[in-house]
């Protein structure tokens, strides 16, 4: 009984699809000179966003090249900081020696 009512399904598949009358393509619909109007009004809008967008990142990008070189800047004055520091207690030992 299964098999009967697969292969009839398959069958009735087979031949839907084996037809020879294409789907009907949509017809496009004109555009009136409004709709032009605004849909590239729409585009226009998208692309601002997308250069104030662009220009945010790369002032971000910017901010963030500087702020690695503050930091590298810091740690290399903690560093001569400390060296000094170092040899100004080095020289009291030997002035109190």
């Amino acid at each position: 009984m299964f098999k009967l009512i697969a292969i009839s399904t398959l069958t009735g598949l087979l031949t839907a699809c084996a037809t020879d009358e294409p789907l009907p393509t949509p017809k496009p619909t004109p555009l009136s000179g409004e709709q032009i109007l605004r849909e590239s009004q729409g585009m226009a809008q998208l692309g601002e966003r997308y250069k104030q967008g662009e220009t945010l990142m790369h002032e971000g990008e910017a901010q963030i090249d500087q702020g690695k070189k503050m930091i590298a800047e810091g740690q290399r004055m903690v560093a001569e900081g400390k060296r000094i520091m170092h040899e100004a207690e080095q020289g009291y030992g030997e002035i109190i020696r």
